[in-house]
């Protein structure tokens, strides 16, 4: 079997399975996506800024476009996002009440990583939205890990 074949076969995998069972779990918890990461298969389900069902996304081994569950390259138009990183090797805790859709300020605390005791905290690089909260809080990150992804104010980077 090529990597073709292997990649492809990921895909289908994911849309007859992953996609449907990610697509509930979003409804039920009322979420605006989920990523779920297995091996090089990359999948984000993301709910539809008008539309009250999901629309599912995929990217296969970081291939660059996003595409649908049938394989066919997304036309949708992205979302500036800028990754917010952990500035050290620790345990991260978010800051009380954040969430994804809340707007934040530049130099806003977005929460901290804890290591030997000592605080390093995480500060938004620019005002924008809370669009994706990356890491656990209490998870073990490493130094520039992304644990936040905030849309930029006025959708620009």
């Amino acid at each position: 079997m090529t990597d073709t074949d292997d990649a492809l076969e990921q895909i289908s995998r994911a849309a007859a399975e992953l996609v449907p069972a990610l697509t509930e779990r979003l409804a039920q918890h009322g979420l605006g996506e989920i990523e779920v990461w297995h091996g090089s298969l990359h999948l984000r389900v993301v709910a539809g800024p008008s539309a009250p069902t999901p629309a599912p996304v995929q990217q296969a081994g970081g291939a660059g476009q996003p595409e649908t569950a049938q394989g066919a390259v997304s036309s949708a138009p992205t979302v500036a996002s800028i990754g917010v990183s952990s500035p050290a090797v620790g345990f991260f805790v978010y800051a009380d009440g954040l969430g994804p859709g809340q707007s934040v300020t530049k130099g806003e605390a977005l929460g901290h990583v804890e290591m030997l005791g000592v605080r390093h905290d995480v500060r938004a690089p620019r005002s924008g939205t809370v669009r994706h909260l990356v890491a656990e809080t209490g998870e073990a990150v490493e130094y520039g890990q992304v644990v936040v992804e905030l849309e930029a104010a006025g959708g620009g980077r």
